[in-house]
């Protein structure tokens, strides 16, 4: 007699995913009114959404904080997001993956606002 029994308590559950939907142009504008204040904590709950699709810190804290005060940060926040965030994104809901971590690179430099309003599109693909 053979007895198959399964363990649930130490199952890999899916991982909680934050609701962060919020219209790319309204991060735009949210960012230029605040003369970019807003992208701070735009960047936190990006960073948020982006450890909780990937299962694992993509993105620390620390770095999304600082992205918001410092122009290599910001790019270097914006390149993991393209590189190794959005890709667990398009996974998840499904779509084409595309890899946006050069562009996003660039326009974190020259246009931040114009870069979080790429990768706020994308995420919010996840919620559709």
């Amino acid at each position: 007699m053979e007895v198959n029994t399964t363990e649930s308590w130490n199952t890999p559950q899916p991982p909680n995913i934050p609701y962060f939907k919020v219209d790319p142009v309204a991060v735009l504008l949210l960012g230029i009114v605040t003369c970019g204040l807003y992208l701070i904590y735009w960047n936190i709950k990006v960073a948020d959404v982006l450890n909780a699709v990937a299962e694992r810190e993509v993105i620390s804290q620390p770095v999304a904080i600082f992205a918001g005060c410092c122009s290599p940060v910001n790019m270097y926040f914006y390149y993991l997001a393209g590189k190794d965030g959005l890709p667990h994104v398009y996974r998840r809901a499904g779509v084409p993956q595309k890899d946006d971590a050069t562009l996003l690179l660039i326009l974190g430099l020259l246009v931040p606002m114009v870069a979080a309003m790429i990768v706020q599109g994308d995420i919010n693909k996840l919620y559709k």
